[in-house]
């Protein structure tokens, strides 16, 4: 028995609201060209980030004869990568932390509200489709952006929420952030 398009029932409606849900945003379109007997042959690579804008970002790329089939093939790689970062306030990172991949090298630094998203662009990419709206970032090696988005997502799996840290620790999470807090209030007396 053939089964029709109006067979399937909601698992097509899903794939397509699971689908949009994503934002993507092309990062970088490389040609090559191969030289041949008859001239040459162009090819298309493309780096493309996706993410939520709600903690959960992935990156990918794509290799076809054709830009709009790159893309596609980097978008579906970039699902299948999806990770998770845990934000505080929804809108910035909880620590400072530094990422690296090969010559790529990049710091990213929480920042105070109303401060915007203050990096290059393949960084910028991935922040955007993270959802994060107030983050300082700078590229110290590499300015390959394939190097850079690397040590972007590098740095960012390298982010840990307090909460992680207690659970980790056992302890509740007022304990560590008051902790915190009383430690820099210590080296803060004793500087006076």
């Amino acid at each position: 028995m053939a089964r029709g398009p109006q067979s399937r029932g909601s698992h097509g409606r899903n794939r397509d609201d699971h689908d949009s849900e994503f934002i993507d945003k092309l990062v970088h379109i490389n040609r090559v060209a191969k030289v041949v007997k008859g001239g040459r042959r162009f090819g298309f690579a493309a780096l493309v980030v996706v993410g939520d804008q709600k903690g959960r970002v992935g990156f990918g790329k794509g290799k076809a004869r054709e830009v709009p089939e790159a893309i596609r093939k980097a978008t579906e790689a970039a699902k299948r990568t999806l990770v998770k970062v845990p934000l505080r306030e929804g809108r910035t990172l909880h620590h400072d932390v530094r990422g690296r991949h090969g010559a790529g090298k990049v710091i990213l630094r929480a920042a105070p509200a109303g401060t915007g998203i203050i990096a290059g662009g393949p960084m910028r990419a991935v922040f955007e489709t993270l959802g994060i709206q107030d983050v300082v970032a700078k590229s110290l090696g590499s300015s390959n952006p394939y190097n850079m988005v690397r040590a972007t997502f590098d740095a960012l799996r390298h982010e840990d929420s307090p909460r992680g840290v207690a659970a980790r620790r056992g302890k509740k999470v007022s304990d560590i952030v008051s902790r915190r807090r009383d430690g820099a209030g210590d080296g803060a007396q004793a500087e006076a």
